[in-house]
């Protein structure tokens, strides 16, 4: 996908032969939810054995009246140290996306598969800065396969429901 120059729009799924190739902009980029929380401290702070640490990752979009697509990723990382919790920290990353020359029946893979992945470089910065500013070392999240997740995703809708994206 190419970045598109500002002049560029068009209602959403619309081709249109004109308008180039295929596009994805990112128009805003913005935390709308985010918590972190470290239950134990100051006591987590100390050395002790590695804490297992779960991940999740979720994604949704939605288009709007004006055209343009808000898509969101949400990525949980709870650090648990055998029974205790260590952190837990939430974050709902969001972008504002205008799309162009894509098909309608290949709108859904761009905006939860590439549209993700504009947004988790910045997502990851954020995440590995909060825990540190919580007293522990930076939580570097491992690249995330958005395709991967997609298909698993739309593995385990039933038949005929809705898309993953209003």
């Amino acid at each position: 996908m190419t970045d598109l120059p500002p002049t560029q729009s068009g209602p959403p799924g619309d081709v249109d032969p004109n308008a180039g190739p295929p596009g994805v902009r990112v128009l805003a980029q913005f935390i709308r939810d985010l918590s972190f929380e470290n239950p134990l401290a100051p006591d987590s702070l100390r050395a002790g054995p590695q804490p297992q640490i779960d991940l999740g990752v979720e994604m949704n979009a939605k288009g709007r009246p004006d055209g343009f697509f808000d898509v969101e990723l949400k990525l949980t990382a709870r650090a648990m140290r055998e029974t205790e919790a260590v952190f837990h920290v939430e974050l709902v990353y969001c972008g504002l996306f205008q799309i162009v020359g894509v098909p309608e029946q290949e709108l859904e893979p761009v905006l939860m598969i590439e549209c993700p992945r504009f947004l988790f470089p910045f997502a990851r910065r954020i995440i590995a800065d909060l825990t540190a500013e919580g007293g522990f070392p930076p939580f570097m999240l491992e690249p995330i396969d958005f395709a991967a997740v997609y298909a698993a995703r739309m593995q385990g809708q039933q038949p005929g429901a809705p898309p993953a994206f209003a």
